[in-house]
């Protein structure tokens, strides 16, 4: 029906011939501004580009349309749209009548250097012209999502005839949002997992693909959602800020609950319980087989930052020195060649790195020093949150989770 009203509203400017853009505001509609630049000045900036794109194609001999990149360019705005919750078909008709804008604006440049003469330079489309293309649609597809709207919108570039700007505008005035994330999963297809690849047995990659506990159990999530399985790699430090701009729909990663997550996201059902424990060389169990003998002047610990690992040192940890290891794949190894004596870490992985490393062993067997549970990270959203609990527990209660856990866990 909103679809419809639109596309009549259309064919009311397009007969007028004599509109004025400004007035095109729906009370219903998401069209949307952020200060100091408002959604119609971004589109209007990007076309103000079009000009040196047609120079650059114009002295280089290249064609105005370009199939391939218009799909490049739709692809990755679909996915940028996701992020803001923007329904696939809505993003889609936007970029498209924006494109077509695109492609008017440089046809009307080509004409005039038909009869004026042709340019004599042109900035370069690869290392100027589209970074400058690239930053601006990501922001209007912020601006897209973001309220308030404002009572005016124009559209004008030289070249630019009030047939197409009337058609962007229409596009832009139908902009739509999925209801909630299960919807959007579902309908665009699309599961785009969050996970780090850095943290065994729950998430890593080989030289070939990413493997991984969470990523067995996201591979099934996407086959129950009739979904595609996109992996977008976080990292600890950046985990919670990549959630909350919507750059994943889940985080599968060995994710522990804390109270500090959860207040701004919400996790699934636990999938793993554990906790922290020591690991050091196999020579060096008695000499820390307490968090009392760990804590001392001489001890040097290594972390991994942005996790709960980093937190829990520097919770317990005053007097021991200890230093930050930024790749987590690697971070075992310091302690092997003896640049540090150990590392507080979850158990499991203690149980894991203790296998595939004879010459490590955990310093406290049997023992945790916190209670921990792993899940999966979410988005506050209830109905998508209930989803992903049912689909867990079902899971959980056939085996397969367990099946996973024994598949990474073979010593």
């Amino acid at each position: 029906m909103k679809t419809e009203v639109l596309r009549g509203q259309y064919r009311v400017l397009l007969s007028q011939r004599r509109w004025l853009l400004g007035l095109l505001v729906l009370a219903s509609c998401h069209v949307a501004a952020s200060e100091p630049r408002a959604l119609d000045q971004l589109i209007n900036a990007r076309l103000s580009h079009m000009k040196d794109v047609a120079a650059y194609k114009w002295l280089h001999g290249l064609p105005i349309e370009d199939l391939a990149r218009e799909k490049t360019v739709i692809r990755a705005a679909r996915q940028t749209g996701l992020q803001s919750g923007l329904t696939i078909k809505s993003s889609r008709w936007f970029f498209t009548a924006q494109i077509e804008a695109a492609k008017e604006i440089q046809r009307y440049w080509f004409t005039e250097w038909q009869q004026t003469g042709a340019p004599q330079t042109a900035p370069d489309l690869g290392t100027e012209i589209r970074p400058k293309l690239i930053a601006l649609g990501n922001q209007i597809v912020t601006a897209l999502a973001a309220p308030p709207r404002r009572a005016e919108f124009s559209l004008h570039a030289e070249g630019l005839t009030d047939e197409t700007a009337a058609k962007l505008v229409v596009a832009t005035l139908a902009i739509e949002f999925y209801a909630n994330q299960l919807e959007q999963v579902i309908q665009s297809k699309t599961l785009r997992v969050g996970t780090t690849l850095d943290y065994a047995p729950f998430s890593y990659e080989t030289e070939t693909q990413p493997l991984g506990i969470d990523l067995d159990l996201a591979a099934d999530l996407a086959k129950a959602l009739g979904a595609e399985l996109v992996i977008f790699k976080t990292s600890w430090p950046t985990l919670m800020a990549d959630l909350h701009e919507g750059k994943f729909d889940i985080g599968m990663s060995g994710i522990s609950i804390n109270l500090e997550r959860q207040k701004t996201a919400l996790f699934s059902l636990p999938h793993h319980s554990g906790g922290k424990t020591p690991i050091s060389r196999c020579e060096d169990i008695e000499k820390f087989d307490s968090l009392a003998k760990i804590d001392q002047p001489n001890t040097r610990l290594v972390v991994n930052p942005g996790g709960t690992n980093q937190q829990f040192v520097l919770a317990n940890i005053t007097q021991a020195d200890h230093r930050v290891h930024d790749d987590n794949r690697t971070i075992f190894n310091e302690i092997i060649r003896g640049k540090a004596d150990l590392m507080i870490t979850d158990a499991i992985e203690v149980r894991l790195q203790s296998a595939l490393h004879p010459e490590l062993c955990a310093t406290m067997p049997e023992q945790t020093l916190t209670f921990q549970q792993k899940a999966f990270l979410l988005p506050q959203d209830p109905i998508w949150k209930a989803f992903v609990d049912t689909w867990l527990g079902q899971r959980t209660g056939e085996g397969e989770v367990d099946k996973a856990f024994r598949r990474h866990l073979a010593e």
